[in-house]
């Protein structure tokens, strides 16, 4: 069926980003497992439990503007979720591996908040208050989730895949 109207533009986007966030929340623990920093698996754990969070909140808006989400699968975060499959299968466990998959965890959150910002603005447009407030705090999480990922980074993360190249 074509999308003619923002409503259903708005329906869509949001039943796409809920099919990202239920197939983030199955990925996540893959990656905390496959992680071979501490302070990553945790990040990655402390994630899955926000996503679970962002699901709820989606769940909020669905009910506030009696709506029906549809049954789509989002290709893009399928994709993602892939290549951080990829990135587990095809690499040795350690700090290389680790900095693959804070950037594998990156591509994910901009997608999220690209996903979001979008959302967010059509949400302003049709004059949606509450779905706008829950939109931006998850958008806000989202954000904050991509910071503490380059923290991780730039905090020894990559500096330490760097030597282990060095060595290698």
């Amino acid at each position: 069926m074509a999308i003619k109207t923002m409503e259903e533009l708005f329906i869509h986007e949001l039943s796409d980003i809920y099919s990202a966030e239920k197939q983030l929340t199955k990925a996540l623990p893959k990656l905390s497992r496959a992680a071979s920093s501490v302070g990553l698996g945790e990040a990655f754990d402390m994630h899955l439990e926000e996503t679970q969070g962002q699901i709820e909140r989606i769940d909020q808006i669905v009910e506030i503007l009696g709506i029906r989400l549809k049954r789509i699968k989002c290709a893009a975060m399928e994709g993602l979720v892939e290549e951080g499959k990829e990135i587990i299968d095809s690499m040795v466990e350690g700090p290389v591996r680790d900095a693959a998959l804070i950037g594998a965890a990156q591509k994910v959150e901009h997608y999220e908040i690209a996903s979001y910002g979008t959302l967010a603005a059509i949400a302003k447009q049709l004059g949606y208050k509450d779905a706008l407030k829950l939109l931006l705090e998850t958008l806000e999480e989202e954000r904050m989730t991509d910071e503490k990922l380059t923290r991780i980074a730039e905090g020894g993360g990559n500096q330490q895949a760097a030597q282990a190249d060095e060595r290698g």
